[in-house]
């Protein structure tokens, strides 16, 4: 039963101190995920491994992170968000740590891919649709935003870090020092992060008493089966997981991965282009807030169509910008991407509010999965056209056309949600509880 006592009195509600402990957990989760770009070329050298053999191991990572995320929220429900968490930084830290080890390219995949892929991916953004779901009802566009950020900047800023490390020690001193990252998120996450606002007598940032449901604690993962089963009975889903295919396909799957060693086959020190990659972190935090607080005002229809297509322009003018020294048109293409790198998640997660009701934390887990599938398409197929042309040029016009695609199912969202079966109000007491505490 949901309490009825009067909530305490805070200078500062704790819903945003459960906010930035959780922008703190997703960078330091996303510190490994920095590592792939910049060791690509190290591992090749010292292994003898080639592009492609390394991109596997991304691409099951990716492809991991994202599966797991529609199952996240059945984890954090059956067992609490700082339980999960602490769980999945300890996982990402041990298959970071476990790599000054390896030997093989199947040692490789055992722990970027799979260990590593599934400790970050209990976190992802299901963990951000929790929290945001749980504890804010006022300004969740602008937290969902601020949140994103975290897990994509973290990825991006660590770069200089990996790659002055590589330089000076080795990738195996950049591998711990990522370990060292997760870590240290640890005891915030367990001092800060709290499962509910009734765990500390308040009741959701903006909300009532009403808004903080009933904890489930079966039948969780059932619910985000059934949450696949109803939305893909309608055309919102598959237009929005497809254009979230392409949006990972076009950051993290091509650009994240490639676009150092793609510098780096232009004369450019690989240093360079991890500051490069950094740069697009530090915009990617204003462009990603921004785009919250745009979504809180604008038809986010809009907002993805502008999104996608300018994306998709600027990566056919990419590669002519590659080069062995730093020019203008580079630098502006960075400062573009950076802005519009996830962008679309606060207006994806407001048209899954609007179209699946209670259900969106559990369907964007779905959405978000075809946005790591995406990265993972183009993290294997990016190496691939590499080993295969000696050049990334047809990967960065393929994915610039994908990106106008996804521009155009953007605008062929509808306008009005229309009942669809399996994606009303549940019915049954269990199944609403289980709903709304997803969302």
């Amino acid at each position: 039963m949901t309490s009825t006592a009067a909530p305490r009195a805070y200078r500062v509600h704790p819903a945003w101190w459960v906010a930035a402990v959780t922008f703190l957990a997703l960078v330091g989760a996303a510190a490994f995920r920095a590592v792939p770009g910049v060791l690509i070329e190290p591992l090749r050298a010292e292994f003898g491994w080639s592009v492609t053999t390394i991109s596997a191991a991304v691409a099951v990572n990716m492809a991991l992170y994202g599966l797991t995320a529609p199952f996240a929220a059945a984890l954090m429900e059956r067992f609490g968000i700082r339980r999960v968490v602490v769980a999945a930084l300890l996982l990402t830290a041990t298959g970071s740590g476990l790599t000054v080890f390896m030997t093989a390219s199947w040692q490789l995949v055992l722990l970027w891919g799979f260990l590593v892929g599934l400790g970050t991916g209990s976190m992802a953004l299901s963990l951000v649709a929790t929290v945001t779901g749980r504890w804010f009802v006022a300004r969740r566009g602008l937290v969902s935003g601020i949140l994103t950020a975290g897990g994509a900047t973290g990825q991006l800023v660590f770069l200089p870090l990996v790659a002055w490390a590589d330089a000076a020690w080795g990738w195996r001193s950049a591998s711990l020092g990522t370990t060292a990252a997760a870590l240290a998120v640890v005891p915030l996450v367990l001092w800060l992060l709290r499962d509910r606002p009734r765990d500390v007598g308040v009741v959701p940032y903006g909300g009532t008493a009403a808004d903080d449901a009933d904890p489930v604690r079966t039948g969780a993962a059932r619910t985000a089966l059934r949450g696949l089963l109803s939305a893909a009975r309608t055309v919102p889903f598959w237009l929005l997981a497809g254009g979230f295919f392409i949006c990972g396909l076009s950051t993290n799957g091509l650009v994240q991965p490639h676009f150092i060693p793609a510098a780096h086959d232009h004369g450019m020190p690989i240093t360079t282009a991890a500051g490069l990659l950094a740069v697009v972190g530090v915009f990617d935090i204003a462009g990603t807030v921004l785009s919250g607080w745009l979504t809180d005002r604008t038809d986010p229809r809009l907002l993805l169509l502008a999104y996608y297509g300018l994306r998709g322009l600027s990566l056919f003018l990419l590669p002519a910008l590659f080069g062995p020294d730093l020019h203008v048109s580079m630098v502006a293409f960075i400062v573009f991407y950076g802005l519009d790198w996830v962008a679309t998640v606060p207006p994806t997660l407001a048209l899954c509010r609007e179209f699946f009701g209670p259900r969106a934390p559990v369907v964007f887990g779905w959405v978000f999965a075809s946005h790591q599938v995406g990265s993972a398409f183009a993290a294997f197929g990016g190496g691939v056209i590499r080993d295969v042309t000696g050049s990334y040029d047809l990967a960065w016009f393929l994915a610039g056309a994908l990106c106008i695609a996804a521009a155009a199912m953007s605008f062929l969202v509808p306008r009005t949600p229309q009942p669809a079966v399996g994606t009303a109000l549940p019915t049954d007491r269990e199944e609403a509880a289980a709903a709304q505490a997803h969302g």
